[in-house]
């Protein structure tokens, strides 16, 4: 089959490679009709992210048609379209009864690598290194689920595939990153990174009952497709203070929640984003927290600050103490998609959004490394790239 591999920073190329099979009774293999390149694709692609090694195969997003399953699979059948969560699920851990899914003790076949990094393993992941199980993801022509009963989410045949495909990962992640903040109706929510889990963060704090949402950004077609929304926008690079602006927008208070969209990958016009580059590129820091620490520092006290952006291990000049003070509510994690996935679905048939609002890009599967550059670099007014295997 053809797919997307990981050989080294920004070195992606389409390979052939052997087609994937069942390992375990409760597998299935999976045709992908429709895949997707994720921001946090670009933390690999940019070598942020460790224990990758040569010839991975990259993507988390993805759907398909259900071509094989193994011995004890019994509740998704031949032929069926499914979605697939990119954090994988055993369904019968402690964690995985309390729908808390992204933490699986059982899914990682790497929980001795990972537990030395941070202590406990999580879950593990399509096409996101060996720290989180070494399996390949999809964007490629075919892929092998494992616990297919568990995490695939069937879809109706009158449904097209970019309406649900980000069932999978950005959707929930958006949805659970205005969750985090406990949003009451009215609330102010100031959203960081107006990428796809920032847009999705956007709509989903509209319809969780907030009064108005800030949508933050220094990409003019990504504020713009904020607006369509009905957020207000702040370019930071057209301010001189940024936390005054805020807060002549909040009356003086600033936000009751703040969402960080961005990760370990932030940009900024500021002494301390310049600092962190640095720090990062000597190796002596693995991220860049610019935009966590605007955020703690620009939520109103009592407020909530939630984290759907990605961090991978250890980051300098934290502001606890701006925390404490004000006596904030910080929430974070990978997305728990397995619980939002149904609840969305039922959300998109009844014609309450259309998550395909986010698509500017779609491309053949052999083009993966094409749009893997224009989507780092905004090239075209690149926000959501869609692949086609």
């Amino acid at each position: 089959m053809k797919a997307l591999r990981w050989h080294g920073t920004t070195d992606v190329s389409i390979d052939t490679v052997a087609d994937p099979t069942i390992v375990n009774g409760h597998d299935a293999i999976i045709r992908i009709t429709t895949t997707a390149i994720c921001g946090s694709d670009l933390h690999i692609y940019n070598g942020y992210i460790p224990t990758m090694e040569d010839g991975d195969i990259l993507g988390h997003e993805f759907m398909g048609e259900v071509i094989e399953t193994g011995k004890d699979v019994s509740r998704v059948r031949k032929g069926e379209r499914v979605v697939i969560p990119f954090t994988i699920a055993c369904g019968t851990c402690h964690f995985c009864s309390k729908t808390l899914t992204s933490l699986c003790d059982n899914s990682n076949p790497n929980a001795e690598m990972a537990a030395k990094l941070y202590g406990y393993s999580a879950s593990g992941l399509f096409g996101y290194s060996h720290l989180y199980g070494g399996f390949s993801g999809g964007q490629a022509e075919y892929v092998r689920v494992p616990f297919i009963d568990v995490g695939a989410c069937v879809i109706p045949e009158e449904i097209p595939d970019e309406k649900v495909l980000f069932l999978s990962d950005i959707l929930p992640t958006g949805w659970m990153a205005a969750e985090n903040c406990d949003i009451q109706p009215g609330d102010i929510v100031a959203v960081w990174g107006c990428g796809p889990v920032g847009q999705f963060a956007i709509m989903s704090a509209f319809l969780q009952g907030a009064g108005r949402v800030i949508a933050i950004d220094n990409i003019p077609a990504r504020l713009r497709l904020a607006e369509t929304q009905g957020a207000e926008t702040l370019n930071f690079e057209e301010v001189d203070d940024f936390s005054d602006a805020l807060k002549s927008m909040t009356g003086g208070m600033g936000p009751h929640a703040c969402i960080d969209a961005v990760g370990m990958e932030a940009h900024g016009n500021t002494i301390d984003n310049a600092y962190d580059w640095v720090k990062q590129i000597v190796r002596l820091e693995t991220d860049r927290p610019h935009v966590l620490r605007q955020v703690i520092y620009n939520c109103r006290k009592g407020g909530h600050v939630s984290l759907p952006g990605v961090y991978g291990g250890f980051i300098d000049k934290f502001p606890i103490g701006s925390a404490f003070a004000k006596g904030l509510t910080l929430k974070m994690g990978q997305t728990n998609v397995h619980r939002y996935m149904r609840p969305l679905l039922d959300r998109i048939q009844k014609g309450e959004f259309d998550p395909s609002f986010v698509i500017t890009h779609r491309a053949a599967l052999e083009d993966a490394p094409t749009m893997y550059d224009t989507f780092k670099n905004n090239k075209d007014e690149c926000i959501k790239v869609v692949l086609k295997p």
